[in-house]
């Protein structure tokens, strides 16, 4: 005697076979891969944090070692860091909308959404390599002392993350653009939303402690 239901294993998701509130979560089989991907992704995130919470350590610990060189107090120029934050920000703002477009998969928002923080992307890394040149110049270079060693590698890798963030930002659009809202490209775009808005946490953390309190000591 036949199976009815085995008719219509093959169109089933076979991510979601053995799924049944009556069977045990052990004998249920494999997760689904929206749910492996996130899992997967937000323990890259965490082990990211973990990088970065070694950075902070070491400026926290070197930032008062500065071999009788500037100090951030002399170096910092608040208000284009504040204007860097700002850009930062809003850029986090409208990869939020591009967000909204995707699940109302409206390619023209997309789109338009995707670029815009695409746009304010650049400017932050923009002022962030003007800084950086700017302190170079001025002979505040990272082999000048401790302090400004674990300050630029701090921010340069802060500003290395944006900088791929980007180049998975225009992968992103370009992917959507040639295959539409797929499944599979919905799940690789809202990992890259958790990325950029993960950068914009770091970066408030980075404003405040390098920036506010180096100027502010």
């Amino acid at each position: 005697m036949s199976n009815p239901a085995a008719g219509q294993m093959g169109d089933e998701d076979p991510h979601n076979l053995g799924h049944d509130d009556n069977v045990p979560i052990s004998e249920q089989g494999p997760a689904p891969k929206r749910i492996v991907v996130a899992y997967g992704f937000w323990i890259f995130l965490l082990s990211d944090f973990i990088l970065f919470s070694g950075f902070f350590a070491g400026y926290a610990v070197l930032s008062g070692a500065t071999a009788g060189g500037p100090a951030g107090r002399d170096l910092f120029e608040l208000p284009l860091v504040a204007t860097e934050t700002a850009l930062l920000l809003l850029s986090s703002f409208t990869c939020g909308m591009a967000g909204i477009a995707l699940t109302a998969r409206n390619m023209r928002w997309f789109q338009g959404a995707m670029a815009a923080t695409f746009v304010l992307g650049a400017g932050f890394l923009a002022l962030e390599a003007y800084e950086f040149a700017h302190l170079i110049g001025e002979g505040a270079g990272p082999s000048r002392s401790a302090f400004l060693s674990a300050f630029f590698a701090l921010v340069g890798c802060h500003g290395l993350h944006v900088l791929l963030g980007l180049i998975w930002l225009t992968t992103m659009m370009a992917q959507v653009g040639a295959k539409g809202f797929r499944d599979d490209i919905e799940r690789r775009v809202q990992c890259f939303a958790l990325f950029w808005h993960a950068l914009d946490i770091i970066w408030v953390a980075v404003f405040t402690m390098v920036y506010l309190m180096g100027a502010g000591a």
